[in-house]
């Protein structure tokens, strides 16, 4: 199987019956010809929305979706496009974030600058422009267990009587690329029913970003306590050996953070980038911290680095052990500054902290000297490297 693939799927599932094991208490299947379950669930309009609200509509469409996950994000605008397509002619519509934050865990949401929290929700759908109801059931999850919501995204359309004619994805693509997309079959379940015709395919299987039930809090706790108790380790680096790590000969992209414990902006943003360092930990993407402290002071970096969780992902261990590397943490040795700027970018004036992004063969593709902020840098990155999943 593809190392692509086998990363995807370790953040999404397929709908299957040997998913049954993962199921919550209280989670049931939907199945076709049967009735919308009712729902009393907030939206980020301020107000309480249930069944009865989308009773006028000739077809209603129930769509699960969720912030963080990089299917959605291939999806959602396409899902925009179908609404914008049906618009005027009774189709009504409602989206509805299933997750519970306390089921996800940090390196789960490298795809986004969001999580699934319900204040995230109106920012997210403001971006992807949303025409129609976001409505929360992270607090309960009992609507996503009513519906048999599997994953996000995962799509229930049901007719005038609201019965169920259709359930799955939303179309065969995970990518964003429409280009990609050979099936539509929502599209086609809901222009079936508006033209009286039976839905061709009223089954499919969801591929998404599993839905994160509440349940799963303790693999969430168990991933914090390794987290927590994680080896942060640091080794030695002249500017020959910097140059060689700036060439990059990988498929992974690296954020290097020149700092030291002198540096009062330095200290304060580097628990931020060890922040956006766990939250990549399932992407191509590593952090290697330069530290320009005096070799003498080394225990004394060590020891910030430790308290810092300046820890390598799990995930990057074998990656680094191919390159004959123990860390992704250096304290510089060289006494030339000049060397350190030529060997990790010489458009760098010098002033810490700087702190640069090199794609896959050494481009620079993002330099920022000074303190920069979580928010800042995790867009850059997103920016860079795209919230979805790609070709």
């Amino acid at each position: 199987m593809p190392k692509a693939l086998l990363a995807l799927l370790a953040l999404c599932c397929v709908s299957t019956g040997s998913l049954a094991a993962d199921f919550p208490p209280g989670m049931q299947t939907l199945e076709i010809g049967d009735r919308a379950p009712d729902f009393k669930l907030p939206g980020i309009d301020g107000r309480d929305w249930t069944l009865d609200d989308f009773a006028d509509g000739k077809v209603l469409i129930v769509y699960f979706t969720s912030n963080h996950c990089p299917v959605c994000h291939a999806h959602d605008p396409r899902f925009m496009d179908l609404v914008r397509e049906v618009e005027g002619r009774g189709v009504r519509v409602v989206a509805i974030n299933p997750n519970s934050g306390d089921g996800l865990r940090p390196d789960e949401l490298g795809y986004s600058k969001y999580d699934d929290s319900f204040e995230d929700m109106t920012p997210y759908a403001k971006e992807h422009g949303f025409t129609f109801p976001y409505l929360y059931d992270g607090a309960t999850q009992a609507t996503a267990k009513r519906y048999g919501c599997l994953a996000t995204p995962h799509v229930f359309v049901f007719d005038a009587d609201r019965k169920l004619r259709y359930k799955g994805r939303l179309d065969n693509s995970r990518y964003p690329d429409p280009a990609t997309v050979k099936s539509r079959e929502t599209r086609d379940a809901v222009l079936a029913l508006l033209n009286g015709n039976p839905v061709p395919v009223p089954v499919t299987k969801p591929f998404g970003c599993s839905t994160k039930w509440r349940e799963k809090i303790v693999n969430v706790e168990e991933d914090e306590t390794r987290w927590q108790s994680a080896e942060v380790t640091l080794d030695e680096i002249d500017a020959a050996g910097l140059a060689k790590l700036v060439e990059n000969n990988t498929d992974k992209y690296r954020l290097f953070n020149v700092w030291s414990t002198t540096c009062a902006p330095c200290v304060e943003e580097f628990p931020g980038l060890t922040r956006v360092s766990r939250r990549m930990g399932l992407r191509k993407f590593e952090l290697i911290t330069i530290s320009t402290d005096l070799p003498k002071n080394r225990d004394r970096v060590l020891a910030f680095l430790s308290a810092n969780r300046a820890a390598l992902p799990a995930r990057l261990k074998p990656s680094l052990e191919s390159e004959g590397r123990t860390s992704n943490n250096y304290l510089f040795t060289d006494p030339d500054v000049d060397a350190l700027i030529a060997a990790l970018d010489p458009q760098w004036e010098g002033p810490e902290p700087h702190t640069v992004l090199v794609a896959p063969g050494g481009k620079i593709v993002f330099r920022h000297n000074g303190m920069i902020g979580e928010t800042e840098l995790l867009d850059a990155l997103l920016a860079e490297m795209k919230e979805t999943y790609l070709e």
